[in-house]
């Protein structure tokens, strides 16, 4: 075997059994999840006849859980992350057969969407904190960058095909069937995960000095790390500006721009294949250009790639248009995601992978609830249209945050332990 043979097995995050195990169970979530991301608003805007009010306490109800990711993540500190990961799984699978049940009967509601979405984004936020958190203890560190490569990718390739498979499934059986994939795939999620055997050491042994006491010192622990606060801050402003247009995009889309369900999920679904190639490609442009350059060129393009957005109208030459203007989108965001997450991962502390993670939840999706209200406030004084450039001019500021820090000079990933503890902040 040559050295460049043996280098690249080193960095292959593949060459470890748990790790499959932890990519296959979000793959199949996700591409689940994706069905659902179709067929919910077709299913409130279609058939339920949801108002514009209606649709964003759908948006603001789904996000609000993201509020409460501190005690996800602290909790994913203290006690066996698998647990976590199994019972948010089943939940969101309970939650799920729910609508069509309701629908076979005559009873579905609004109302009964709301309390789905509640469950769905409390089971994500467990998920998320426990997984992301669990990623760095499964693989080494030069296989870190490779790893959330390979959940990128495949994270894009399940959306598109769930997408997709959407539009499919809405079309052939009804919006309110199809969902019933999103909760076969969390009972499968649920059972790869329980497949996984990896020795779990309980990296916070503090279950004496209370729960509010870890997030208090996770909470001191990021804020006084400069490189992952940055990156947190400009995270959490692209991300109110994306949740302020995506609480009407799908509405604009299908209502104003006259979209039928196909086309919606087949926009969807070319914007999900640029974000399998920018998962996959982003530890190469991450060598080629640098890890600083690469996740603010993912900032830039965002609010960019809304310009044709915002021009857009009927028919099928924009639909083309803003298919092949999300596929640019989510190619650099996936690539831009991928690096800044494991630059994040590797120079946390293992002991506050979690609380690490839940902080960074809690300030870019936490705040989507508001945003969703804000949204919401703005319909109601403009239009939809003025709604979706304010997320667009929001966007523009979390790229000017990144371009005047040193991460546009950080060119590779640096290790933990050669980052100086008094500036990376580091509890004394």
């Amino acid at each position: 075997m040559t050295v460049t043979a043996r280098a690249r097995r080193r960095t292959n995050a593949w060459a470890v059994p748990a790790y499959r195990c932890l990519l296959g169970s979000e793959a199949v979530s996700l591409s689940g999840s994706a069905v659902s991301t179709v067929a919910l608003p077709v299913l409130a805007v279609l058939q339920l006849r949801a108002s514009t009010t209606e649709v964003a306490v759908l948006a603001f109800l789904g996000q609000l859980p993201n509020a409460f990711a501190l005690w996800a993540g602290a909790l994913s500190d203290r006690h066996p992350k698998r647990r976590q990961l199994i019972a948010s799984d089943l939940a969101a699978a309970g939650a799920l057969v729910t609508i069509p049940a309701n629908a076979l009967a005559g009873v579905l509601t609004v109302g009964q969407l709301w309390a789905v979405a509640v469950v769905l984004g409390a089971a994500k936020v467990l998920h998320d904190a426990a997984a992301i958190s669990l990623l760095p203890a499964l693989v080494g560190p030069d296989q870190l960058h490779d790893a959330n490569s390979k959940i990128g990718a495949a994270s894009s390739v399940a959306d598109s095909a769930g997408t997709n498979a959407g539009a499919l499934l809405v079309g052939a059986i009804g919006p309110a069937r199809s969902v019933l994939v999103d909760a076969v795939s969390f009972l499968v999620s649920a059972v790869l995960i329980w497949r996984m055997r990896v020795p779990e050491t309980a990296t916070a042994s503090r279950a004496r000095t209370g729960l509010a006491r870890d997030i208090a010192d996770g909470v001191r622990y990021v804020a006084r790390q400069p490189t992952i606060r940055t990156v947190i801050a400009a995270l959490s402003t692209l991300s109110f500006g994306l949740a302020v247009m995506n609480t009407y995009w799908a509405y604009y889309l299908l209502d104003r721009l006259g979209a039928s369900p196909s086309a919606f999920g087949v926009i969807m679904g070319i914007g999900g294949a640029g974000g399998v190639a920018g998962a996959l490609l982003a530890p190469r442009i991450a060598a080629r250009i640098g890890i600083g350059p690469t996740i603010i060129v993912g900032f830039a393009v965002s609010p960019a790639a809304q310009v044709p957005l915002l021009c857009a109208g009927p028919g099928l030459r924009w639909q083309i248009v803003l298919a092949a203007t999300l596929a640019v989108q989510l190619f650099w965001a996936t690539a831009s995601g991928t690096s800044q997450r494991s630059l994040r991962q590797a120079v946390c502390a293992p002991a506050f992978q979690g609380r690490m993670q839940s902080a960074s939840t809690t300030l870019t999706a936490g705040a989507r609830p508001l945003a969703a209200a804000t949204a919401g406030g703005l319909v109601l004084l403009f239009d939809v249209r003025a709604t979706l450039a304010f997320g667009a001019l929001l966007q523009v500021v979390p790229a000017v945050l990144l371009l005047s820090s040193p991460i546009r000079t950080l060119r590779k990933i640096p290790a933990r332990a050669a980052v100086p503890p008094a500036r990376e902040g580091a509890p004394s």
